[in-house]
């Protein structure tokens, strides 16, 4: 008895001290911005599934017509040197997630399906953005596709999501489509997912218009199968992934006019941004020009993707940032725009790796930008690389980079963006130095990584290594 008078206890007085943090944290971002005078933001996350670098008129495509993302850039930030969080769906979703790299909770490779079996994905003790957003009182939503574990305990409504309209994976690999719990529909029509999900999200903007919100809407577009809806069919030069490409750009225009309805133009920061790079099926129609490698790879145009940050009276019109940034970094930089205090934030796991780049996105150029360097993951869990500034050093076989065979290549990529020129002869010193904070970076990621949710599938320090660093 007394051990069951204890647990209760126990249990309830976690909810309390939770409950009492959730208005703590939200009191202080209250007071940060009414100290300003302003309004606490809202913030609507975009990412669009396996599009190319250069699949938008605005990264250069010429063959594809994205007029909305186009006058986005226009009218804020568009990124450059931006890096997904992984070169697949499930890691780059856990990096989007969480801020950390995806060997840190858990990673070993392969997407949910495919190698992570269902009852596997992103641990509940994982602090995800959607948390801090919750936690500090904002309304939040996701709308699209899920991909982070299949258990109950995995689901969007336990990882700080209050509103879920969702599938569980891919397009390709289910039928079914969710609103919380509830099957919705099953099957799913693919050529309209794109039109639910916003229909969804606009429904949930306008809900929440009188209070903070934070909306995720990671669309399936263009992932295959590429079908275009009916009234795109045939509307583009690209065969269906074109098709649904310029549909997805409506359908951001879409969101945005429910903004301007709402009279929330002003005070709404709005990311737009892609997972990994092109499929290697859709290799025909994508393009990540004027760089090499596709989804999977380490090559840049592997996870090199665009992205785009609209905030007006936050991030000025019209500005372009080729500093290096990640998905990882959306976390911390987004928090901050937020008056949100990370470090006030004890539950879940708190270890991030991304770094707060608001001073980038907001054009403060007397400061220093944040991030110096970056790990970049294989597809299959491999460490492969690490960017430092210019240069990009390979620590394993890339089977693209004939040279790899043989020791680390050395890569500068401001003067050579497709990864053609070894450079290791000339720098060893640099390669050496590179060589040394890669194996920094992944050993720390060893002490103090978790595993992934559900049953136990790998431990957390055995992270892998690249040929060139074992």
């Amino acid at each position: 008895m007394m051990q069951i008078l204890s647990q209760l206890f126990s249990q309830r007085f976690r909810t309390f001290t939770a409950l009492i943090f959730v208005l703590a944290n939200g009191l202080l971002a209250e007071l940060v911005y009414a100290a300003d005078g302003a309004t606490r933001p809202n913030v609507i996350l975009m990412m669009a599934d396996d599009l190319g670098y250069a699949d938008l008129t605005c990264y250069g495509s010429e063959v594809i017509n994205t007029p909305v993302l186009d006058k986005m850039a226009s009218e804020g930030l568009r990124l450059t040197n931006y890096y997904a969080g992984c070169t697949v769906c499930t890691p780059s979703r856990m990096a989007l997630m969480t801020g950390a790299y995806p060997a840190r909770v858990g990673w070993r490779g392969g997407v949910g399906g495919y190698k992570i079996k269902p009852q596997n994905g992103l641990a509940a003790e994982a602090l995800t953005i959607a948390e801090v957003f919750q936690s500090t009182g904002y309304k939040t939503a996701i709308c699209g596709k899920w991909h982070l574990g299949e258990a109950q305990s995995l689901l969007p409504m336990n990882q700080g999501f209050e509103d879920a309209f969702y599938i569980t994976k891919s397009n390709n690999q289910t039928k079914k489509l969710y609103r919380g719990s509830e099957l919705v529909m099953n099957p799913f029509d693919n050529r309209r997912l794109t039109e639910q999900f916003t229909s969804e999200a606009i429904k949930f903007i306008k809900a929440n218009r009188a209070s903070p919100f934070f909306l995720y809407i990671p669309f399936t577009a263009p992932h295959f199968p590429a079908q275009a809806h009916p009234e795109w069919k045939g509307q583009s030069s690209q065969a269906a992934y074109g098709d649904v490409v310029e549909e997805l750009d409506s359908r951001v225009g879409e969101i945005f006019a429910a903004v301007k309805e709402c009279n929330l133009d002003q005070d709404t920061i709005v990311v737009f941004t892609s997972d990994n790079g092109p499929e290697p099926g859709q290799k025909k129609w994508a393009r990540a020009t004027p760089y090499r490698g596709l989804k999977w790879s380490s090559l840049e145009g592997g996870n090199r993707v665009p992205c785009i940050v609209r905030a007006p009276g936050r991030v000025p019109a019209g500005h372009t940032s080729d500093q290096l940034t990640a998905a990882i970094d959306l976390l911390p930089t987004l928090a901050q725009a937020c008056g949100i205090d990370l470090a006030a934030i004890t539950t879940g796991h708190p270890k991030i790796d991304g770094v707060n780049v608001w001073d980038t996105f907001s054009a403060k150029h007397n400061d220093q930008h944040a991030r110096e360097d970056l790990l970049i993951w294989h597809g299959w869990g491999v460490p492969q690389a690490i960017r430092v500034g210019d240069w990009k050093l390979y620590l394993d076989v890339e089977k693209e980079l004939a040279e790899s065979e043989k020791g680390p290549v050395l890569i500068n990529l401001i003067v050579d963006p497709a990864e053609k020129n070894n450079l290791s002869d000339e720098h060893p010193e640099k390669v050496e130095a590179m060589k040394r904070l890669a194996l920094e970076r992944i050993r720390e990621i060893e002490t103090n990584g978790i595993p992934l949710g559900g049953p136990a599938e790998n431990d957390p320090s055995d992270t892998k290594r690249g040929r060139w660093l074992n």
